[in-house]
């Protein structure tokens, strides 16, 4: 995103939460960054400047501000579909990429230069790699002290700061004041679970995403149940429980967490929020899809339906295999089956077979055809040995082609696990024949390859006309 000096000053003197987290107001005379819906008193306009990013805003030594805390911004999509660098990048900085290592090793993952890296980092988020990183680290801290009762220790290491000391240094340096100076008296829940609040931008469609995903649910593993998502999760041997729900008075998805070990706190709110697709902005994405006047209708319909992410992204291969050619609520079954036959039970809960222990399976112990099951084994042994990447930062297209090399995944399967692992905005399955039965009533489409040519103008956010189509196929039907 450009910064539009016009329409960041409309946002900010309006307080227009549309534009909440898509870009930051520094205040010159104070030295403090907000939210463009800040409830201060709002400074004159000869006295602002806007930033692309918190991270921008930080390296160029504006401290946060406490009273409407940047970090509960709804996550900044500005740079998706711009730069497919930046896209995988800042998806493995948000993996912990730069906590440990360095900018020269995280470009060298993504076959570029440090050099381009920081270029393009610069032209799109206005900050370099590192401060990204740094912010990632800080914010998600101010987030644990303001909304948990987590000792601070535990705390600097959640956020992978990796020390106590450097994590007070950092706090030191941009808020100029000790981490526990911030914290104004939070409480853990009376059973002992955390509670975190994930923001998104308004219309969210909890209905759909929630259907969806208690359809799909492998029983056992995981549920929806009084319109909460549930799920086992397991963490260095021991068992955790999550818990997702939508609150009905603001703009923000509640978790609660039970874990034996809050150390990999992050990764799994990363994960939360990438299922939940609680990055997305409906005005970008509206804003294109609207020129279309079918999906215009659709839009107003049925406003906030995002694109569903995966958990684990081995268990939704799996799942796209199993899949093929048979009714969802039957997959679900058979994914089931899949679990207690190969899965491990710790303490009562069911957690998923690891590639490892699938790819030493029999084909034949499989209550599916034998060609689908072999074909789930060879991608068992193809993730565990390499050969299939199925990390969130891999390219669409290279992800696609490693898997159709394994006999029994086709172009369909291989694209709705990149749609759904990867979180491919643009990621349309054209020949998918729900898709095209709904197509052919709603545009006259006959073929794939004219519903690949009409999905052009969706670009870059095929994904979601996708969902909507999908959505509108059922309620034909129903």
């Amino acid at each position: 995103m450009e910064i539009d000096l016009t329409t960041c000053e409309q946002a900010r003197q309006t307080r227009d939460p549309r534009f909440d987290g898509r870009f930051f107001v520094g205040v010159k005379t104070t030295g403090i960054f907000c939210r463009p819906i800040c409830p201060v008193r709002l400074p004159k306009a000869e006295n602002v400047i806007f930033f692309k990013s918190a991270a921008a805003a930080i390296e160029d030594g504006y401290r946060p501000c406490l009273r409407c805390r940047p970090e509960s911004a709804p996550g900044t999509p500005a740079w998706c579909g711009s730069s497919t660098s930046v896209t995988r990048a800042l998806r493995l900085i948000h993996e912990g990429a730069l906590d440990q290592s360095s900018i020269s090793a995280l470009a060298d993952r993504l076959g570029i230069t440090s050099r381009h890296l920081s270029r393009l980092f610069q032209r799109h988020l206005g900050a370099s790699p590192i401060a990204v990183a740094q912010t990632r680290r800080l914010q998600f801290a101010k987030k644990l002290i303001n909304e948990t009762s987590l000792p601070m220790t535990e705390v600097a290491m959640a956020a992978g700061y990796g020390s106590l000391r450097r994590f007070n240094d950092h706090f030191r340096k941009v808020y100029d004041r000790p981490p526990s100076a911030l914290r104004a008296g939070t409480r853990q829940a009376s059973d002992g679970r955390l509670s975190i609040r994930l923001p998104y931008r308004a219309p969210y469609c909890w209905d759909s995403i929630s259907a969806f995903l208690a359809k799909r649910a492998v029983p056992g593993v995981e549920w929806v149940s009084d319109g909460r998502w549930h799920r086992h999760v397991e963490l260095d041997g021991q068992v955790g429980h999550i818990e997702v729900s939508h609150s009905e008075f603001e703009p923000v998805l509640q978790c609660r967490l039970d874990l034996p070990s809050t150390a990999p706190l992050y990764t799994l709110v990363e994960r939360i929020r990438n299922l939940f697709d609680l990055n997305a902005d409906p005005l970008e994405i509206n804003g294109t899809l609207a020129h279309d006047k079918t999906l215009d209708k659709l839009l107003s319909e049925n406003p906030g339906i995002r694109v569903p992410g995966s958990w684990d992204s081995f268990e939704l291969a799996v799942r796209a295999i199993v899949g093929q050619q048979i009714s969802v609520s039957g997959a679900t079954t058979v994914m089931g089956r899949i679990a207690e036959r190969f899965g491990t039970t710790v303490n009562g809960a069911t957690l998923f077979p690891s590639p490892e222990r699938l790819m030493r399976a029999d084909p034949t112990d499989f209550p599916m055809p034998q060609a689908r099951a072999r074909a789930i084994v060879d991608l068992a042994s193809a993730v565990a040995g390499g050969v299939v990447n199925l990390d969130r930062w891999v390219e669409p297209d290279a992800l696609r082609q490693s898997l159709v090399a394994i006999k029994g995944i086709g172009e369909w399967t291989a694209g709705y696990i990149a749609l759904r692992v990867l979180s491919d905005p643009d990621a349309f399955l054209h020949s998918d024949l729900v898709l095209l039965k709904v197509a052919r009533r709603l545009y006259g489409d006959q073929s794939a390859a004219a519903l690949l040519e009409r999905s052009a103008g969706w670009r870059p956010w095929r994904a979601y006309a996708g969902m909507y189509l999908w959505r509108a196929a059922a309620q034909l039907n129903g």
